[in-house]
C-alpha cells in the first residue's frame, strides 16, 4: 500500500494573484495621500497605548495631577500679569527650540499662551512614556505623533497668536502677506512641475558644484566610479576609494570648492576615486543589496587597483554607503581579501536595535505598505523619502519655513547645501525592501545573519584600523547607534563626534566658524566604552574634524609616490568622460 500523502494538495487558485494585485493597488492609492506613512501603524500604536492606559489608573491619577499643578502654576503666572523673566519662567523651552527667542514672547498675553503650550507639551511627554505594558516601539510612535500634532497647534504658526508675525505685518503694512502668498504659489508650483525649489539652479552639478576635475573611468548598470586629477606632484601610495549613500547624490561630498571633502583630500596628496549612484527607475526594480554591493564597492575597488596598481586601498562610506562597505569588508575579511588598508565610515550604521526617530517608521506592518507602495512602481520616490526627513524636523523644515515665508515673506537664500538636498534619488523595490527587513527590522548584520554569496558575514572578522564619524544633532544615523560598531568588532576604533548633523557635521572644511569635535581611540582589542563614558573621556578639539581624519590616514599611508595613470585602457578602464558624469544628471 502506497503511504497516504502528507498534506493534500489544491490546485492554484486563479484568483488569488488577482487579489493579493487589489491589495496592492489599495495600498498604493491610500500611500499617495498619506505619503507613505501606514494608517495601520498608527491606528496599532494609538490602540496600544490608549487600551494600556484604560487599565493603569494609578498612572491616570498621577496624569490628572500632573495636569492639576499645571494648571495652577498657568493661573499663577497669569495672575502676575506682567512680563515673565527668562531667568525664572514658568517653563523653559529646549534649548533647540528656537520659535520663542524673540523678546516679544514675553508679553502678555503671547507669554501666557506659549507658557500653555509649553506645559502642554511636556504634559503629553509624560502621558506617553512609561505607560505599564505598552510595546516600547508603539510608546515612541505615540509620543512622536502627539509631538506632531502640539507643533502644528502651537501659538507661533497662528497670525493673531504670534507677536513676530504681527509686528512684521504693521512692519509692512501687510505687505508681507502678499509676497508670502507668492512665494507660496511659487513653490506649489515648482512642486506641481517636479522643479527644484527657487535658487538650485544656481548649484548645477559640474557648473557650481561637483567641478573638482576627474575623468569618469568605469560605467556599469549602477555606478560610475569618478578618478580625480591629483594636484600634487606626489601622491600617497593608497588610493581612497568613497561610497557614497545612493539615497542622494555623490556630490555632498563635492559641493562648492570652499566646501569640497574631495578637493580637500586631493589637496592633501590623495588619490580619490569617487562612486557615483545610478538615479533608479522601474527597470532595476530587482537589484538588492548584493548587486549594489558587487556592482558598487566591489567593481569600483576592482578598477581602482587596476589603473593604480596599489595593493591596499583606504575604504570610505558615507551614510548608507558605510553601511553597505562594512558590509562589503566582512565579506573580504571572511573571504581572506586583504585589499582594505583602512576603513572609514562616516555617519554609518552598523547596528540597528537604536536607529533613532527614523526607526519609527520601521515596524512590520510599515515595511509591507512600503513594499506594496514601491511594489507598483518598482521604487520609491524621492518626494515620499523627503516627507519622512522632514517630519523628522518639523519645526526646521515645516513649521519654521510656514512662518518665514509664507506668513512672514522671507525666503532665505539658497545654498550648495540645501540645493543638494532637494537632488533626491530614488530607491529600488527589492534593495530597499531587503535593507529596510534585513538591517532595521531583523538586525541580521549585527547579529550575523547578513548574507553576502550565500553565507552570513560579521563585522567581528574585521581586524583593520577604524574611523567612525558620528554627528551630535544626527536625526538619520544618531550618534549612540554609530557607535555599536564597537561592540561588534575587537578592531582599532578611532571615534570622532563633531558638532553639526547628519549632513552639516560632515560638511566641516577647516575655517569654518563654531565647529569643535571630540575624539577617542580604542585600540585593538581594547575595553568597550559605552557612549556616556566615551563623552566622558574623549578629547575635546575646536576646528574642523577633516584635520583629525587628514593625519589619522598619513599615519596609515605610504611615503608619497607619483601618481598613477588617470585611467587603464588596456585593462578595461578607460577615459569615459569628464567628471561629474551622467549618472549625477539624472533626474
Amino acid at each position: 500500500m502506497e503511504p497516504l500523502p502528507s498534506a493534500i494538495s489544491e490546485a492554484p487558485d486563479p484568483f488569488e494573484e488577482t487579489a493579493t494585485l487589489a491589495d496592492r493597488l489599495a495600498v498604493a492609492m491610500v500611500a499617495q495621500l498619506t505619503r507613505g506613512v501606514s494608517p495601520t501603524a498608527l491606528a496599532s500604536a494609538w490602540f496600544d497605548w490608549v487600551s494600556h492606559l484604560a487599565f493603569a489608573p494609578g498612572k491616570q491619577a498621577h496624569l490628572a495631577m500632573k495636569a492639576g499643578r499645571k494648571e495652577m502654576r498657568l493661573a499663577r503666572f497669569a495672575a502676575g500679569s506682567r512680563p515673565w523673566s527668562p531667568a525664572d519662567p514658568v517653563i523653559a523651552p529646549l534649548p533647540q527650540d528656537h520659535r520663542w527667542d524673540d523678546p516679544a514672547w514675553r508679553d502678555l498675553p503671547y507669554a501666557l499662551w506659549q507658557q500653555g503650550f509649553l506645559l502642554c507639551q511636556q504634559w503629553w511627554d509624560a502621558a506617553t512614556r512609561d505607560v505599564p505594558g505598552i510595546d516600547p516601539h508603539h510608546e515612541r510612535v505615540v509620543n512622536f505623533v502627539g509631538r506632531q500634532i502640539l507643533d502644528m497647534l502651537a501659538p507661533s504658526n497662528a497670525i493673531l497668536t504670534n507677536p513676530v508675525i504681527q509686528r512684521r505685518i504693521v512692519e509692512t503694512g501687510g505687505a508681507c502677506l502678499v509676497e508670502g502668498a507668492q512665494l507660496l504659489r511659487e513653490d506649489l508650483e515648482r512642486a506641481l512641475r517636479h522643479n527644484p525649489p527657487v535658487g538650485a539652479e544656481a548649484f548645477r552639478p559640474g557648473e557650481q558644484v561637483a567641478v573638482t576635475p576627474g575623468q569618469v573611468v568605469l560605467r556599469n548598470e549602477l555606478i560610475e566610479l569618478i578618478h580625480y586629477a591629483p594636484t600634487t606632484e606626489k601622491v600617497r601610495p593608497e588610493p581612497i576609494l568613497i561610497v557614497p549613500a545612493w539615497i542622494m547624490k555623490y556630490y555632498i561630498l563635492d559641493l562648492s570648492p570652499e566646501n569640497s571633502l574631495v578637493k580637500w583630500l586631493v589637496s592633501q596628496g590623495y588619490d580619490v576615486f569617487m562612486i557615483s549612484w545610478r538615479n533608479p527607475d522601474g527597470s532595476l526594480r530587482d537589484m538588492g543589496m548584493d548587486a549594489y554591493r558587487r556592482l558598487g564597492p566591489m567593481a569600483a575597488l576592482d578598477a581602482v587597483q587596476a589603473i593604480t596598481g596599489a595593493a591596499r586601498v583606504h575604504g570610505v562610506g558615507y551614510c548608507l554607503g558605510g553601511t553597505l562597505l562594512a558590509i562589503a569588508a566582512a565579506a573580504m575579511a571572511r573571504d581572506g581579501d586583504a585589499r582594505l588598508a583602512s576603513l572609514s565610515l562616516f555617519a554609518a550604521q552598523t547596528e540597528f536595535s537604536e536607529p533613532g526617530e527614523l526607526g519609527l517608521f520601521v515596524d512590520p506592518s510599515q515595511v509591507e505598505f512600503l513594499e506594496d507602495m514601491m511594489w507598483t512602481r518598482g521604487y520609491l520616490d524621492t518626494w515620499q523619502m523627503a516627507g519622512t526627513f522632514e517630519l523628522l524636523r518639523s519645526n526646521d523644515l515645516i513649521w519654521s519655513r510656514l512662518i518665514g515665508e509664507y506668513l512672514m515673506g522671507r525666503r532665505p537664500p539658497m545654498n550648495d547645501l540645501m540645493a543638494w538636498n532637494a537632488d533626491g534619488t530614488r530607491m529600488p523595490y527589492a534593495m530597499h525592501s531587503e535593507y529596510l527587513r534585513r538591517l532595521f527590522l531583523n538586525d541580521d548584520l549585527a547579529e550575523g545573519r547578513f548574507p553576502v554569496d550565500g553565507r552570513p558575514v560579521t563585522l567581528s572578522d574585521l581586524h583593520l584600523p577604524i574611523f567612525a564619524l558620528g554627528t551630535e544633532t544626527d536625526h538619520v544615523a544618531p550618534w549612540h547607534s554609530v557607535h555599536k560598531l564597537h561592540l561588534l568588532t575587537d578592531s582599532e576604533i578611532t571615534s570622532v563626534l563633531t558638532s553639526g548633523g547628519h549632513n552639516a557635521g560632515v560638511v566641516s572644511p577647516p575655517g569654518h566658524p563654531h565647529r569643535s569635535y571630540r575624539v577617542l581611540t580604542r585600540e585593538a582589542d581594547g575595553p568597550y566604552l559605552d557612549p556616556v563614558r566615551w563623552e566622558q573621556q574623549a578629547a575635546r578639539r575646536e576646528g574642523s574634524w577633516w584635520l583629525e581624519w587628514g593625519a589619522w590616514l598619513a599615519a596609515r599611508s605610504g611615503e608619497p609616490v607619483a601618481p598613477p595613470p588617470v585611467a587603464a585602457p588596456d585593462k578595461g578602464y578607460p577615459v569615459i568622460e569628464p567628471a561629474p558624469g551622467s549618472y549625477v544628471l539624472q533626474a
